[in-house]
C-alpha cells in the first residue's frame, strides 16, 4: 500500500512507521493521522511483525500539529473529522479514543525520536511503550504558548512518566527540553548520538522480536497499560489468570525447551 505522508516498511520482524513530511518537520495533519492509523493496523495484523518503531524523516520527529490546521481552527474553521472506530473494541474504553489507541496495539511500539518532538507529536511519543532519542532531540509540550491546554491525554501520560511536579513545569512553561535533561527526567529511556539512533533502536527491536515470546510481549503490554487503572488486587487477579494461560501455551513449552537445549528460541506467538 502506498502512503502520501508516511513511509511503512518491514525489516525482519520489525515494522518501521516513518512520518514523512521532512520539510515541515513532520508536522501532523489529518492525512498523516489516518495513515499512521492504517500503518498500525497493518503492523498489528501481520503475524510476521513483532515490534513496531515510530520515527520521523529528516531532522525532526514531529513538530506538532500543522500550523495551517491550527490557523483554520483559530479563525473558526474547526474540525469536521469523524471519530475513528475503536482500534480494538475489546480494549479498555480509555484506549478507544481517536488518539489514544497505541496502548491497544498488541505489539510493543518504540518511538525513535530523531529531532524536535512537540505538541501532538509528543502526545503520540508518550503513548509509545518506550522512547529512545538522538542526542540532538528536543522536546516541548508547546500548548501553553499557543493558548491551548494539555491535549490528548498528556495530563495523564506525562505525570506517570516524570512525576507531577516535573510534568507541571513542562506543561505550564512550554519550555524546550534537550535530550540529556529528558533522560534525567525519565521522559526518554535511552539517548544515542544522532547517527547511532536508528541502528541502536533496530538492534533492540530485533532482540525483542527474536528472543522474547510474542505472546508474552502482547500480554505484558496489556497488563502494563491496564494496570494504570487497576488496584493491586485487580492486577494480581489478572496476573494469576494470565499465568495459568501461559503455562498452556506453545511459547511456554518452547521457552523451556530452547533453554534446556541451549539454542535460540523459535517462538510462534501461540
Amino acid at each position: 500500500m502506498s502512503f502520501a505522508e508516511i513511509d511503512y516498511k518491514v525489516t525482519g520482524h520489525v515494522a518501521i512507521v516513518t512520518l514523512n513530511r521532512p520539510e515541515q518537520l513532520n508536522a501532523w495533519t489529518a492525512v498523516m493521522g489516518r495513515e499512521v492509523r492504517k500503518a498500525m493496523e497493518m503492523a498489528a495484523a501481520d503475524d510476521h511483525v513483532r515490534v513496531i518503531v515510530l520515527t520521523g524523516a529528516g531532522r525532526g520527529f514531529c513538530s506538532g500539529a500543522d500550523m495551517k490546521l491550527l490557523s483554520g481552527i483559530s479563525t473558526g474553521g474547526g474540525s469536521t473529522e469523524a471519530a475513528d472506530a475503536p482500534f480494538d473494541a475489546n480494549s479498555r474504553s480509555d484506549f478507544q479514543r481517536k488518539n489514544t489507541y497505541f496502548p491497544a496495539i498488541p505489539k510493543p511500539i518504540i518511538a525513535a525520536v530523531n529531532g524536535p518532538c512537540a505538541g501532538l507529536g509528543m502526545c503520540f511519543a508518550l503513548f509509545c511503550d518506550m522512547r529512545f532519542a538522538a542526542d540532538n532531540a528536543v522536546f516541548t509540550t508547546a500548548f501553553a504558548r499557543r493558548g491551548l491546554i494539555a491535549e490528548h491525554g498528556m495530563s495523564w501520560t506525562l505525570p506517570r512518566l516524570i512525576g507531577m511536579s516535573a510534568a507541571t513545569d513542562l506543561l505550564l512553561s512550554g519550555r524546550k527540553v534537550a535530550a540529556d535533561e529528558a533522560l534525567r527526567l525519565k521522559l526518554v529511556d535511552r539517548v544515542y548520538p544522532a547517527a547511532d539512533l536508528m541502528p541502536a533502536v533496530l538492534a533492540y527491536a530485533k532482540d525483542l522480536a527474536e528472543l522474547s515470546s510474542p505472546r508474552s510481549l502482547r500480554v505484558m503490554k496489556k497488563q502494563l497499560w491496564d494496570t494504570q487503572m487497576q488496584t493491586l488486587n485487580e492486577a494480581m487477579d489478572v496476573a494469576d489468570h494470565e499465568m495459568a494461560l501461559s503455562f498452556k501455551s506453545d511459547d511456554f513449552k518452547e521457552g523451556v525447551k530452547h533453554f534446556m537445549e541451549k539454542r535460540a528460541p523459535a517462538f510462534t506467538g501461540r
